[in-house]
């Protein structure tokens, strides 16, 4: 395993209530499935399925993966060592030079280069020939031949942004982004020009200002189910705008303006008959009551008899204090009555799977903004070999050499919002990308033997 730099740098519709009052039935979600027929060569295997040797949510929670993704990914056939460096430099060229291409040429070319750089770390590879790559990639996603070509395109843009960062993408990919999430007809596209907007404000030098407007712009989208952007009443593209505006949330160290509006538009889609757009939404309030504490500043004096001085629960240290700073939310207590009945909610039209899902997460999501300092899937049962609660029980196995605690909402909206792009390329990339690394540098524990701490 590559050395992982072991260092505890701590700093997921329908429609809602709102929209149901305006009509007495919504439209029913297009399909937005993609031909999902395996392309590209087979020199570079799939990256590992995150239940083999990759990362491991232990808690069982999914990412998903829809047909576009499928199509990028290779087979499980025996490799040449560095022939994927062959075949990269192959499709960049192709890429490039759009010359006599066609859409079908197009697509099978950037759904090869989308696998490889998930696969494998080409920061070198692709050095130097980047600004070529974008601006191809951008006039596809301009001209809008084909669904397929024109989302590949936007997914291979984030996948060239996080394999080698750059302050300039922004600037040059996010007015098209913008424009293509509002005027396309297809809201596959729509939704996966939502989450590179998000990969491109986080790593594409977006200023904070510039961080906190597209905050507003996915708010918009969630807030008026999808009536902004052309999409009403689509459950995608507000389920991937509340998923963008948590993942930018955890950039902004001091959120308290933002909150109330937040706060508003989050709970009004708990009422959303969409399970996925009330998770996502239910996760940006733990989130938001997460980030309403925070450590003591330099200097600042505590009280031992301050109510709003609570010990982290998941700090092994307790010694560390945390300072309420703002009131998330004015009714906390209507706010507990509603997850509470969501985290039980039991009705003959969701499946078994939809409510357990449900019941799992909001009972997380309740736990938290009762006890702000709780992370995600945080168990109040006392250990009897420690006599201590056992805490946040999330975890993300990496290889054999250790495991990742997600520990912290921010934390799991970090790692959402890679995983919404690297998919079972993480590993990988948090091994070998300090991009990635440095997104999420959170301690590695070795298990080795049941070792502990590394």
């Amino acid at each position: 395993m590559h050395d992982l730099r072991r260092q505890a740098l701590e700093s997921g519709k329908t429609v809602s209530r709102k929209a149901r009052s305006k009509q007495s039935s919504g439209g029913n979600s297009r399909s937005h499935s993609a031909a999902n027929s395996r392309v590209g060569s087979k020199n570079v295997s799939r990256a590992g399925s995150d239940d083999e040797e990759g990362g491991n949510l232990s808690d069982e929670t999914s990412f998903s993966v829809n047909s576009i993704d499928e199509i990028v990914a290779g087979d499980d056939s025996e490799q040449v060592p560095d022939a994927w460096k062959t075949e990269l430099a192959d499709r960049i060229e192709e890429i490039i030079d759009r010359k006599r291409s066609s859409v079908q040429g197009r697509e099978t070319t950037l759904a090869a280069y989308i696998r490889i750089l998930t696969a494998a770390y080409a920061e070198e590879e692709i050095r130097g020939k980047e600004p070529s790559l974008i601006t191809s990639f951008l006039k596809s996603i301009k001209a809008e031949c084909s669904e397929k070509e024109t989302i590949l395109a936007i997914k291979a843009l984030a996948m060239t942004l996080i394999t080698s960062p750059s302050d300039a993408i922004y600037d040059a990919a996010s007015p098209l982004l913008k424009r293509t999430i509002s005027d396309s007809e297809s809201i596959a596209t729509k939704s996966a020009a939502i989450h590179t907007l998000g990969t491109c404000t986080f790593y594409g030098g977006a200023s904070e200002d510039e961080v906190l407007e597209n905050m507003t712009y996915l708010l918009e989208i969630a807030s008026s189910d999808g009536n902004f952007i052309s999409a009403p009443d689509e459950p995608a593209p507000v389920i991937t705008a509340l998923e963008e505006w948590g993942f930018l949330a955890t950039l902004i160290d001091d959120i308290s303006a933002e909150t109330e509006d937040a706060m508003e538009v989050f709970i009004d889609q708990l009422g959303s008959t969409d399970a996925s757009v009330q998770i996502a939404a239910g996760e940006n309030i733990a989130l938001l009551y997460e980030k309403s504490y925070s450590p003591p500043e330099e200097n600042e004096i505590l009280s031992d008899s301050d109510s709003d001085i609570v010990t982290d629960a998941d700090d092994p240290s307790p010694a560390v204090k945390l300072v309420k700073r703002y009131d998330a939310y004015r009714r906390t207590d209507q706010l507990v009555h509603t997850l509470s009945e969501l985290s039980k909610l039991s009705t003959r039209s969701l499946s078994k799977a939809t409510k357990k899902s449900l019941h799992t997460n909001f009972a997380d999501i309740l736990n938290s903004v009762e006890n702000p300092t709780r992370g995600p899937r945080y168990q109040n049962a006392i250990s009897q070999d420690t006599g201590k609660r056992y805490g946040s029980r999330m975890s993300v196995r990496i290889h054999r050499e250790g495991v990742m605690r997600i520990d912290k909402w921010w934390k799991l909206m970090r790692l959402k919002g890679l995983r919404r792009v690297l998919h079972g390329g993480f590993v990988v990339h948090y091994e070998k990308n300090g991009v990635v690394f440095e997104s999420l540098p959170i301690l590695v524990m070795g298990e080795r033997n049941g070792g502990g701490k590394r």
